[in-house]
């Protein structure tokens, strides 16, 4: 038994900003599956949004975060997030995080979709390295953060799976240490799940590998309800690449001036908004797909050849780089894309503060539905609310921390296998892997109908069956737990996206291909056995 004030799983902005924070008053374990640095943080390359010009303003950062939700954004929630990114963005300098700035001093604005200003802090375009890599150098210095690699949550413990009554509160997780195969237990009354999404359930993705929906599907077995899952944001530009299947082209190459266009030359976004190549996410990617379909051709191109290489390297080294490793040169070639699932902009619900519908389970970051995203996140309002949740979710802890103490006394199991055996077929673990992969691409992914959404179920609730056999029968290693998530969470997705019989924002279906006419749409909430 391992006991400590507070437990936080993940290693991005949100985990790492609440760690510190919080171990000014405990102690504090923060668990991550594979490294420190592995986290869909580091993998961001645009920025961070917040109001850092005079021209600009909170209300106009709020407009266009609620028009990209299409409707279904929690417009007090967003105000809150949004008003409260300098004071963010104060707190990241503190850590010694640098955002690039201009020769008087002030912030290097970028622009991306579905923003009408200039507002997007960035770090070349490598701002979530910069963010990780500072935030990770000050946890390490900290004497009260442990941070523990290669340690897996399997499950969250549970007054209501000890058999003891009451409010459903959480006294604790199990995790695989990965090193040597132990499962150890973890006690504490107050867990942060930081996670990240769910990018790997899909076939092609510009996620990590890391991004197998853990905390997500964790949560939902304990008991926390789950909401607006069918809203997955595809992003319009992955390089399309055989040697490298999930490099993300930022959209701050849009915002700097490049176009998309077809294989022969022409400018085709005009067509579907008329913000062009810089229209939200979700009608660039439907936009993309049909012109895929619609021409046949494998990909279609963003063109900056009219920027300079000087610019072009000094202004995007890593995707310059790497471009030119497989050959492109974006100052001259036109770069290859397709669209990729990217950003889950459902999750565990939570209000403002992080708060779960289960008593001490906070859920902060890409792992939670707070209600900014809406059906659609507005690009770089991710980094943004990592930070924001990060603190008031230690301040909400912080105040209603007295309340829990009791709970410590009570006793928790040691996990015990009993009879399970090692696992002696790992080939039917990625043979699984690989079918919901590609069954989810396939049938539940930019476009969709009845008639796939409920063959996806089908076979994912066979899928479910299989996958808890095997994992009660052998002992646990990292792929049946990764597994398990995986095919828990495309099951959630499945199951969101058959309760909506609209399109609105990231979820498109040919069978209703109208948004509804109401002034006040719904969530679609999933709640456990219900």
């Amino acid at each position: 038994m391992r006991e400590y004030d507070f437990l936080v799983v993940g290693t991005g902005i949100s985990g790492l900003s609440f760690a510190l924070k919080a171990a000014e008053q405990g102690t504090v374990a923060v668990l991550t599956k594979r490294k420190s640095e592995d986290s869909n943080t580091a993998w961001a390359q645009g920025g961070i949004s917040c109001v850092a010009d005079p021209e600009d303003s909170f209300e106009s950062h709020v407009t266009d975060t609620l028009d990209a939700g299409a409707g279904l954004c929690d417009s007090e929630v967003v105000k809150t997030i949004v008003e409260s990114a300098p004071d963010a963005i104060d707190q990241m300098i503190s850590c010694g995080i640098n955002f690039d700035r201009q020769k008087n001093g002030n912030f290097e604005l970028g622009k991306e979709g579905g923003h009408s200003q200039r507002r997007i802090l960035f770090s070349k375009d490598t701002t979530g390295k910069e963010i990780s890599t500072k935030l990770l150098n000050a946890a390490k210095e900290c004497s009260n953060i442990n941070i523990l690699e290669d340690h897996f949550a399997i499950d969250l413990i549970t007054t209501e799976k000890l058999g003891i009554e009451g409010q459903n509160s959480i006294v604790g997780l199990y995790a695989l240490n990965e090193i040597n195969g132990e499962i150890l237990t973890f006690r504490s009354n107050t867990v942060v799940l930081c996670t990240g999404g769910c990018g790997r359930v899909y076939l092609y993705t510009t996620n990590p590998n890391i991004a197998t929906g853990d905390g997500l599907a964790m949560a939902y077995r304990a008991g926390a309800n789950v909401a607006n899952m069918e809203f997955i944001q595809f992003h319009p530009t992955c390089l399309y690449h055989h040697n490298l299947k999930n490099f993300l082209i930022s959209e701050a190459v849009r915002g700097e001036g490049g176009i998309l266009i077809g294989k022969d030359g022409n400018e085709f976004m005009q067509k579907y908004d008329s913000r062009g190549s810089l229209a939200p996410r979700d009608i660039v990617a439907r936009a993309i797909d049909h012109e895929i379909k619609r021409t046949g051709e494998p990909c279609v191109f963003v063109d900056i050849t009219h920027k300079s290489k000087e610019y072009l390297s000094e202004r995007f080294p890593n995707i310059y780089k790497t471009c030119l490793s497989v050959g492109i040169d974006p100052a001259n070639d036109p770069i290859p894309v397709v669209p990729a699932a990217h950003y889950q902009c459902g999750g565990i619900q939570t209000d403002i503060n992080g708060r779960t519908s289960l008593s001490g389970l906070y859920a902060v970051g890409e792992v939670a539905c707070t209600g900014l995203h809406g059906a659609n996140r507005l690009a770089s309002n991710s980094l943004l609310e990592g930070a924001v949740i990060a603190t008031r979710a230690y301040e909400d802890v912080i105040k209603t921390k007295s309340d829990k103490e009791k709970i410590s006394e009570q006793i928790i199991p040691e996990w015990t296998s009993g009879d399970a055996e090692d696992v002696d077929e790992l080939v039917v673990i990625y043979h699984n892997w690989d079918e919901i992969r590609r069954l989810m691409w396939d049938y539940v992914s930019i476009v969709r109908t009845n008639k796939r959404l409920k063959r996806a179920a089908t076979r994912l609730q066979n899928l479910r069956q299989e996958v808890q056999e095997f994992y009660w029968n052998f002992k646990i290693c990292s792929d049946l737990i990764e597994l398990r998530n995986l095919v828990e969470t495309a099951s959630l997705i499945v199951n969101c996206a058959q309760l909506r019989n609209e399109s609105r924002g990231l979820h498109y279906t040919l069978d209703f291909p109208e948004t509804k006419n109401t002034s006040r749409p719904q969530n679609t909430v999933i709640y456990l056995n219900k």
